[in-house]
């Protein structure tokens, strides 16, 4: 095996890793392995043998990215952001893959990270998610170890408010059952009977002809049972999924995505839907089996 091997697979056993750390920065899956990738190649043409910790290395790389791409972002209107989902994490739903999954963060967290500025984002992740010091951010920042804590407090504020997953998967996965299954009967009175009276639905339909008609904030358990019996007739193409690795649903008609929906569930009840029906974004999603 030569040098360029070797350091390929070194590269390989922190890629897991790394997209984890740029899934959290960016709430994009393939910005996300964009950034790891441009690690590799960063890596690739550098002088690796100088390099004493090649893990926190590329932990620092993969940040600069992120941090880079966060902020060369153009501006989102406050109502827009207010509606932007961010991409999910589909896969399979079963036990082994739910065990798998069970330091996921889940989309209703990806909501309120987005909405942090890039230095906080960068300092809540890297240091309460990944446990980095704050030397280590600081450096990454460009701030001091003070000012690094003082960005990662800010965004603890502002992240206390997100909203609280269930730890019981099991309950969660029921409670989505039969979300769908009143959904497609179009049972007002069970509808309403699972959600919290203050839930929050949360719809992206992005940025193309119509999308911007379609998204939509609501709150209220009378006003999502509405909009939920309304949308019932795309209720049969539900099924179940692991959505950032918690049960919630996708709508799939023939071969095609037409919906993903993270289900937040605290003390049996549903708090907040966030909905992804912008198809240019679920056109790069796999559809889970």
């Amino acid at each position: 095996m030569d040098d360029f091997d070797q350091l390929a697979g070194q590269f390989e056993q922190h890629r897991a890793q790394l997209r984890s750390v740029a899934y959290r920065m960016l709430g994009s899956v393939t910005e996300a392995e964009d950034a790891v990738q441009e690690a590799w190649l960063r890596l690739s043409r550098s002088d690796a043998g100088e390099i004493q910790n090649l893990g926190g290395w590329l932990t620092t790389v993969v940040s600069r990215v992120c941090l880079d791409q966060l902020r060369s972002r153009k501006t989102r209107r406050e109502d827009s952001l207010d509606m932007f989902v961010p991409d999910p994490i589909l896969s399979p739903l079963d036990p082994a893959e739910e065990a798998a999954q069970a330091d996921a963060v889940g989309l209703a967290m990806m909501v309120v990270l987005d909405k942090l500025s890039p230095a906080e984002r960068l300092a809540f992740v890297l240091h309460d998610m990944f446990g980095l010091s704050f030397d280590e951010v600081a450096e990454i920042v460009d701030k001091t170890p003070a000012a690094a804590r003082q960005l990662a407090s800010r965004a603890r504020r502002r992240v206390q408010g997100a909203p609280v997953t269930d730890s019981d998967v099991t309950r969660q996965r029921e409670v989505v059952e039969a979300f769908l299954a009143a959904s497609r009967s179009g049972d007002f009175e069970a509808l309403l009977s699972l959600l919290d009276p203050d839930v929050v639905l949360r719809a992206d339909a992005g940025t193309a002809v119509g999308g911007p008609a379609v998204s939509k904030l609501m709150r209220g358990a009378l006003a999502v049972v509405e909009q939920a019996v309304m949308f019932g007739r795309l209720a049969p193409h539900g099924r179940l999924a692991l959505i950032n690795g918690y049960p919630g649903a996708i709508t799939v008609v023939g071969d095609t995505l037409l919906g993903v929906m993270d289900l937040t569930v605290h003390n049996g009840r549903i708090t907040e839907l966030n909905i992804l029906a912008d198809l240019s974004r679920l056109e790069s999603l796999e559809i889970p089996a």
